[in-house]
């Protein structure tokens, strides 16, 4: 290797495992919410929790989300999405893009 791929070749190296490794805690960590998730079974335990672990911001927001994503589904256009719900409607693209690439498929 020469002296200049060298650097490169430590950089690339170290990103990568290094992305790996935030990648693999990240995946541990939504499998740790996940299961906590299913563990609510009461509107009461999922309400606590979820005033718990979001910002009041958060929680007003998911819930627009999921009624972006009803909505999309129910062949309502995005133009009247925002509008009923007056959000922009890069928010109710990014929804629709979401569903294109298979998510909400049990909602």
């Amino acid at each position: 290797m020469g002296i200049i791929a060298k650097p490169f070749w430590y950089l690339t190296t170290y990103y990568c495992t290094s992305t790996l490794v935030q990648m693999e805690e990240s995946n541990w960590q939504l499998s740790d919410l996940i299961k906590i998730l299913l563990r609510m079974d009461t509107e009461e335990k999922m309400r606590n929790f979820l005033e718990g672990i979001l910002t009041p911001k958060e929680l007003s927001e998911i819930p627009v989300r999921l009624q972006i994503v009803k909505m999309l589904k129910e062949g309502v256009s995005q133009h009247k999405i925002a509008e009923k719900l007056k959000i922009g409607v890069a928010t109710v693209t990014r929804g629709s893009k979401e569903i294109q690439k298979d998510k909400f498929k049990y909602i």
